[in-house]
This record gives C-alpha cells, sequence and structure tokens, in this order.
C-alpha cells in the first residue's frame, strides 16, 4: 500500500492503556485513553507535567524502553496495529512515515557531523535515492523551513547554530521523508516568543504544504489554539475531554478543564479586582490515585458515593462535532455561572523610590580566539545606558528575549558583576562597584533573588528547614537557634507549606513546593527588593497560579519592590503595574502597564505582543513575524538596535535609523519609547490584541 492509497484515519487509538513495570509494582502511567486523529487533522494534547501526554506519543513511536509495556487497547495507523508488527516493519515506519520532534532540538542533532550529512541520511536510508537527489531535497526543505543561506547552513556543525534554526533543522529532518504524522512533543518550550511564533507559523504551513497529520503535545493552551484543530485534555493518565478546539474552548464540559482556564491569566484578568484561581491540591501520583475520578479531590463538584463509587468511562456531549468527557455530572453543572471570585485586594500604592539605575553600562571583553586566547579583544556589550526607577509596593516587568540583557543587569544589581559605568543607587546607597563579598549583610538581605529553575537552587543534601535557617544565619537573623527554628515555620506558613515539610528533602518535594522554599528563602532576610527571574516558567499552569498569587500576597505585606523578569506577557500583564521592554542591552519602552499594552508601542514591544499565544477564542491578534535573528551584542548592527528586524523602518527617512541610535523619548504620563518614528506615526498604530465584538 503506498502512502496516497489509504482514506481512514491516520492515527486510531483505542483504549489504550501503558504501564511501566519497577521491581515493586506496575505503574499505570496511561489509562483508558482513545483518540482518532484523521489526515490532515492537527491534535493537541495538554496536560500538566506527569499526566502521561509523552508516554502516548513514546507508545505510538513503540519506544517504552526496558520497563514500559501496552497492556490494554490498541494503536492502529493507517488501520494497522502497531502493537502487532515485527521490529523490521516497524524501523521501516519510523522516521518515513512517523517523525518526532523533541522539546529539545540538540537531542536530536549529531554534535560531530555538518547538518547537511545528518539531513540527507534520512531519504538515503529510507528511500535508496542518491546522493545528488538526497542534497537537492536537504537543500529544498532547508529552504522551506525558512532558514536564511541554506547552503551555508547544510555545511554548518549544530553548535554554529541559535536554539531556533536547530529546532527549524530537526523540524526539516522530520519532514525530508514527507511523513504522514508528525509527533510533536513541547517542541517550543526552550525557545523565545518570537522564535516560538515563528516556528509554529512554520509548522502549520508545512502541515498544510504537505498534508501531515499533527499530535501535537504541549502544556500551553494559547499556543494549541493557534496551532491544532482539536484537543485532548489529560489529566492523570486519562483523557478528561476531547473535542474540536471551539468546542472544549467555549462550551467545556469537565471541572478539571475548567479548572485550567480559570488558572491562567487571560486578558481581563486583574490581581487586585479578578485574581486567577488556583486548582487546590496537589496532583496524584500514579500509584496513589483516588478511586472513581482521578480529578474528584480537587473538583469543585465533587460528590461522595457517587463520583468515586466505579470507573467513569467517556460519555458523548450531544449536539457536538465528536465532543466527549468524562464527567458524571457534565450535564448537571451550570458552565456558564460566574466565578466566585477568591478574596479581592486593593492596590496598594507605591511608595518612595527604593532602587535608582542611572546610565548603567555592563561589557564583557572576550579574545576573539577564545580558545587559544590570542588575536584582538571583543566587547560583549551586554547592557546599554539603563535608566529607571522602581519603588517601594511596585512590580516592575522586564521583559525582552533571551540575550536583550535581562539577566545580566540583575547579576549586577545582586553583586555578582560590577559596572562598567554608570550608578546603581539603593535606598540612595551606591552599590554599582561592590561585589557581593563585599556587601554588608543588610545589603546582601535587602536583595534576594528568585529563580527560574527551582531544582538547581536547593542542596540535595539538606532539609528544607536547614537550608531555611541557614539563609537567617547569614542575615543574622534571631539571636539563637530556638528563634531561628520559629522563624523558618512562620516563613514556611507564609509560603502556604505545611509546617512538617521543614524535615522533608528536595527530592521530596514537586517543582511548585520547590519554588516556595526558595521564595521563603528570599523573603527570609526581610528583602527590600526581589529580582525574580523567570519564576514560574518552569511550573506547570495550574502551579503557577498559586505561586504567582504567592509572590503578590508576600509583596503585599512586606511592601517589597519585585522586579519580575519573563518572556511571558500573559502573565506580565496580570501581575505587573510598570513594564520595561529591553531589546540588545536597550531599553526600547518602559511605562505603566496599560501604556505598553496600548498603541502606541515600539516596533519590538508590538511584535512581542503579537508572539503571545493566547487562550481565548474572542481575541484577534495583528500577526506579525520577525524575521531574522537577534543579531550578537559582541558586533551589535549600527544606529537602532532593532533597526535589522523593524518593519516601520521605511517609515523613517533618510536611512536615519542605520546611522544613528534613537534618543529615549517620553510620551504622554511618563511612557518612554526609544525610537526614531515620528509622533504621528507611533500614534496612528493600532492594538495588536483585539477582543472581538460579542
Amino acid at each position: 500500500m503506498t502512502k496516497a492509497d489509504y482514506d481512514g484515519p491516520i492515527l486510531e487509538i483505542e483504549n489504550l492503556s501503558i504501564s511501566f513495570f519497577t521491581r515493586l509494582r506496575e505503574i499505570p502511567a496511561v489509562m483508558d485513553f482513545s483518540c482518532t486523529v484523521q489526515p490532515g487533522e492537527a491534535m493537541g494534547l495538554v496536560g500538566e507535567s506527569g499526566c502521561g501526554k509523552s508516554t502516548v506519543a513514546l507508545g505510538v513511536m513503540q519506544d517504552l524502553g526496558v520497563n514500559g509495556r501496552i497492556v490494554g487497547g490498541t494503536i492502529k495507523f493507517k488501520g494497522r496495529d502497531l502493537n502487532q508488527m515485527t521490529p523490521e516493519e516497524l524501523r521501516d515506519i519510523r522516521g518515513s512515515e512517523i517523525a518526532m520532534i523533541y522539546q529539545e532540538p540538540m537531542a536530536s542533532l549529531n554534535p560531530a557531523m555538518r547538518i547537511g550529512k545528518q539531513l540527507m541520511e534520512v531519504p538515503m536510508i529510507h528511500e535508496g535515492v542518491d546522493e545528488k537527489e538526497a542534497y537537492a531535497r536537504a537543500l529544498e526543505v532547508v529552504t522551506d523551513v525558512r532558514l536564511p543561506d541554506p547552503e551555508r547552513m547544510l555545511n554548518s556543525y549544530p553548535h554554529q547554530l541559535s536554539g531556533g534554526q536547530q529546532q527549524r533543522i530537526v523540524i526539516a529532518m522530520a519532514l525530508m521523508s514527507k511523513p504522514s504524522l508528525l509527533i510533536l512533543d513541547e517542541p517550543t518550550t526552550a525557545l523565545d516568543v518570537t522564535v516560538e511564533a515563528a516556528v509554529v507559523e512554520l509548522v502549520k504551513d508545512l502541515g498544510k504544504k504537505y498534508g501531515t497529520s499533527m499530535l501535537f503535545i504541549s502544556h500551553n493552551l494559547g499556543l494549541v489554539l493557534e496551532t491544532c484543530d482539536r484537543l485532548c485534555v489529560m489529566y492523570s493518565g486519562e483523557a478528561v475531554e476531547t473535542g474540536s478546539i471551539e468546542d472544549v474552548f467555549d462550551h467545556m464540559q469537565h471541572p478539571y478543564t475548567q479548572a485550567l482556564f480559570r488558572s491562567i491569566p487571560l486578558p481581563g484578568a486583574d490581581k487586585n479586582a479578578r485574581p486567577l484561581v488556583a486548582i487546590p491540591g496537589n496532583f496524584p501520583l500514579p500509584h496513589e490515585r483516588p478511586p472513581g475520578c482521578n480529578f474528584g479531590p480537587r473538583c469543585d463538584y465533587f460528590e461522595s458515593g457517587r463520583c468515586d463509587a466505579s470507573d467513569i468511562k467517556m460519555a458523548q456531549v450531544p449536539g457536538n462535532d465528536r465532543h466527549s468527557t468524562r464527567c458524571l455530572k457534565f450535564e448537571e453543572i451550570d458552565w456558564n455561572a460566574p466565578i466566585v471570585a477568591a478574596s479581592t485586594t486593593e492596590k496598594t500604592e507605591p511608595g518612595d523610590v527604593v532602587l535608582k539605575m542611572d546610565g548603567l553600562k555592563k561589557y564583557y571583553e572576550v579574545a576573539a580566539n577564545a580558545l587559544f586566547g590570542g588575536g584582538n579583544k571583543k566587547v560583549v556589550k551586554a547592557n546599554e545606558s539603563l535608566s529607571f526607577e522602581a519603588r517601594e509596593s511596585e512590580t516592575l516587568a522586564i521583559v525582552g528575549e533571551s540575550g536583550c540583557g535581562k539577566s545580566t543587569f540583575a547579576k549586577v544589581l545582586m553583586g555578582l558583576e560590577t559596572a562598567t559605568e554608570g550608578q546603581i543607587l539603593l535606598d540612595n546607597q551606591s552599590i554599582e562597584d561592590v561585589p557581593i563579598e563585599a556587601r554588608d549583610t543588610k545589603t546582601v538581605s535587602n536583595v534576594q533573588m528568585v529563580f527560574q529553575n527551582p531544582f538547581d537552587t536547593l542542596n540535595p543534601s539538606m532539609t528544607v528547614g536547614r537550608q531555611i535557617i541557614r539563609a537567617l544565619e547569614i542575615f543574622g537573623i534571631g539571636n539563637n537557634e530556638a528563634e531561628r527554628e520559629q522563624k523558618m515555620l512562620e516563613l514556611l506558613d507564609l509560603v502556604k507549606l505545611p509546617r512538617e515539610f521543614a524535615t522533608r528533602m528536595p527530592r521530596q518535594l514537586s517543582g511548585g513546593q520547590k519554588q516556595r522554599v526558595g521564595i521563603a528563602r528570599a523573603f527570609a532576610g526581610g528583602a527590600r527588593i526581589v529580582v525574580a527571574d523567570e519564576p514560574v516558567s518552569a511550573l506547570d499552569v495550574s502551579v503557577q497560579a498559586a505561586v504567582t498569587d504567592l509572590l503578590m500576597e508576600i509583596q503585599r505585606n512586606e511592601k517589597t519592590t519585585l522586579l519580575f523578569i519573563s518572556h511571558d506577557l500573559s502573565i506580565v500583564r496580570y501581575l505587573s503595574d510598570r513594564v520595561m521592554v529591553m531589546y540588545l542591552g536597550h531599553v526600547v519602552e518602559i511605562g505603566d502597564t496599560e501604556q505598553v499594552f496600548a498603541p502606541p508601542y515600539h516596533p519590538y514591544t508590538e511584535a512581542l505582543l503579537s508572539a503571545v499565544p493566547i487562550a481565548d477564542t474572542s481575541i484577534e491578534k495583528q500577526h506579525i513575524v520577525l524575521e531574522g535573528d537577534i543579531p550578537s551584542a559582541m558586533n551589535p548592527p549600527p544606529g537602532c538596535p532593532f533597526q535589522t528586524r523593524c518593519r516601520w523602518k521605511d517609515k523613517v527617512p533618510g536611512g536615519l535609523c542605520e546611522k544613528d541610535v534613537p534618543p529615549m523619548r517620553t510620551i504622554e504620563g511618563g511612557h518612554q519609547i526609544k525610537c526614531h518614528l515620528s509622533e504621528e506615526t507611533l500614534a496612528a498604530m493600532e492594538p495588536v490584541i483585539k477582543i472581538a465584538a460579542e
């Protein structure tokens, strides 16, 4: 049978159950899972970590390792049961008919082999074509995935490409043999939003061009809305709701789907008036699942004796397009009832200026030939004349793509690096030249940091309580051990962790719980300023809401200044009072949140807003995909740092953008933009995000 002959569903999974076997027990990872992908259709698989999304994908690839086994149900690809195939038949199908793209592009590339050779291998192995034709096809797909200078790309090694370019090569490799099914496992998690937008656009276009069906695994509902036709929501190993994007987003019929949407910051959420609602409780471990409905213990509509009586099967939702839900009560629940608001809070007024930066610059000198130290010195301009103020009780968000200088500026503030030029005033004291080891205890405890990855910041061999007490000792808090012990327990209360966690080791905690310990440590010394560097990007959606609200609550009570570094503009819009946008070491726009999220924008802010996926079908967005990659800070472009990717450049006469760095200018209400565009052009900008009229 050729690829073109088959016209039924590409993928049919029926009542699939997958378990992993350890010496102690069988661990069921996926139970009674069914889904169908039709030709040319994109199916999204959504859920939190540990819900079984990737296990389903590995089941389709028949790649469950030594311990994994399919213990029930079938997976049919084009009508043939994959479980019944011989290893030889599977080898023919994998890579040629079913291709998979993983989260980390470097895991799929051979670092010692040129890109062209890796791409040419696919058709040469699977289809036996000669080298000349394989090269022609490699050149075609590299052009298809919109990489600049395709010949140079084919001649490069993987380490010479940026993350976004590597991911495009992996997509090109997957498309080399024109597969019927493409499985994408969180393919954009490690990428910047602007690169993510371009990759997603690319996957959609290529899906249309090649007629490929897709299984798109993600925890980002906005991304699934933009890429898929249908979706399947998973919770704790089971599919709990499946249907078309419109049905599931606008007429959800499962309490977990509803709870997920309530915990993500959509336009209109407000940290004071309409706070997010976190899902109570924790995700069950595979061998501790409750009887009956897995979501029961965390569900607002749980009914004892009914929801926990027996296993629950998927039920059809009448009147919708193949829409089904695993809920006994879906016809009794009022899905349109307004959310009972959690406690609303008063907006806190910012106090005095706590932090002031004036003309801060940070340059690094690197040898042109870094390996042998010879050659000329080159300068990396990581930060260029940053100037801003941050007040007490205020949240200032700092946004921009990787490499824009956000983390460098945080390091200088923390004293891990010293400034090249300019001034940092903390409570009117100058600290830009004082490295951390020379700072007094009060300054160290005044400026604290919550890091992106909670797994790397805790000592694995020390109990949680001991790590917090260690911070208290360093900050000189408490006169004796007993006082510090008491303060540590109060800090656990503050971050809403049970006091018995004091004796636990980090490995016994989930990601969200570890992040809370990190927050407790940062606030242990009564910090004046907390730098939160992407503090929720490594966490699940439902945990994000709880951790974000916790940060806000502590900040309100302690009157702390929060510098929130992030590339997720949805969360920035929800919790920040002011926003500072950075690009290539420059601050290109700064203003309060309303000003930055409404026109006039800096052209870069406009592109950032357009790139953010929003999980709301009533939103209309302008479509702006940035061309090209971010220039290197070692070799920045002349004139305006953004001019190489700006779509407004031709509106400025005389090539000014390529000659001069634009001045920072203040528009109304203290809103500042660093751009050469005229006042009239800026004023005429259209809003990027519009809520469609009902």
